[in-house]
């Protein structure tokens, strides 16, 4: 009889890393991504999935919607998973990095979790004066924060659902450099196009308690330009759009944007 192999801290990091990249839907033994990484680890697909599910189980968010994950949780899960979310700032770049190890990903190359096709590694595009002062976590905990809440958007921007992964942007809505403590929560991000994210920084637009495009009056007095109103006025009043297992974006956090940014534009 083949011998039972127990998780390690590493393996559950990285197993906590893709759940933050997949949605609850896409946790099963089929999926390209639990595929990829599951070979990697020497383990079985049905096992990595079964272990997601577990996780899913002690999800707050999955609870206030409903949804129940397996009840198989261990101690040592439960004890990861507390730590992941007790300081994501720290976690999240060391599990970055474990799944980088286990794909042996240089610093010349990037890794995307991309739910279609798996677990991509290729080259980086040159790296710009301004990234090369970058720490290293700060690094890896961006790549989380991009894979992740472009995912959970499906890899479409929430508003247009433009596809091309290349000009969307993981936008922050409480921003970077003020909250801490939320750089990295997938509940801070919107998946918009590289247009509507710099609009949404700059409070030209923002979402209303039901996730409603709102466009600010600087925005209104250029609807006469095609650009404006093909870009945004034919968006008005339309909910971002998500998959129906997303994480939904933390309404106080919209709600604090409007109060900050918008209602000054």
């Amino acid at each position: 009889m083949a011998t039972r192999k127990n998780w390690t801290r590493d393996e559950l990091l990285i197993a906590l890393n893709i759940y933050h990249k997949l949605t609850f839907g896409q946790l099963h033994a089929r999926q390209p991504v639990i595929v990829s990484i599951a070979e990697k680890m020497g383990r079985g697909a049905n096992s990595l999935a079964m272990k997601l599910s577990n996780l899913a189980s002690l999800d707050p968010v999955l609870k206030l919607r409903g949804i129940k994950g397996m009840s198989g949780a261990s101690a040592l899960d439960r004890t990861v998973w507390t730590e992941f979310h007790s300081d994501l700032n720290e976690t999240v770049p060391a599990s970055e990095e474990a799944l980088r190890q286990l794909f042996a990903a240089g610093e010349t190359t990037v890794i995307e979790v991309l739910p279609k096709e798996g677990v991509k590694v290729r080259k980086s595009p040159p790296h710009g004066p301004t990234e090369f002062l970058t720490s290293v976590k700060q690094r890896r905990g961006q790549e989380f924060f991009r894979d992740a809440v472009l995912n959970n958007f499906g890899g479409r921007c929430g508003v247009t659902q433009l596809g091309l992964r290349e000009l969307l942007v993981a936008s922050h809505i409480l921003p970077w450099g003020t909250h801490e403590k939320e750089r990295l929560n997938v509940r801070n991000g919107l998946a918009l196009s590289s247009l509507h994210d710099a609009a949404f920084d700059r409070g030209l637009i923002a979402f209303d308690e039901n996730l409603k495009l709102l466009l600010s009056k600087r925005l209104k007095h250029e609807l006469p330009h095609r650009a404006v109103a093909e870009s945004f006025a034919a968006y008005a009043g339309q909910c971002l759009i998500l998959p129906d297992d997303a994480a939904l974006p933390d309404l106080a956090f919209l709600s604090e944007h409007r109060a900050k940014k918008f209602s000054k534009s």
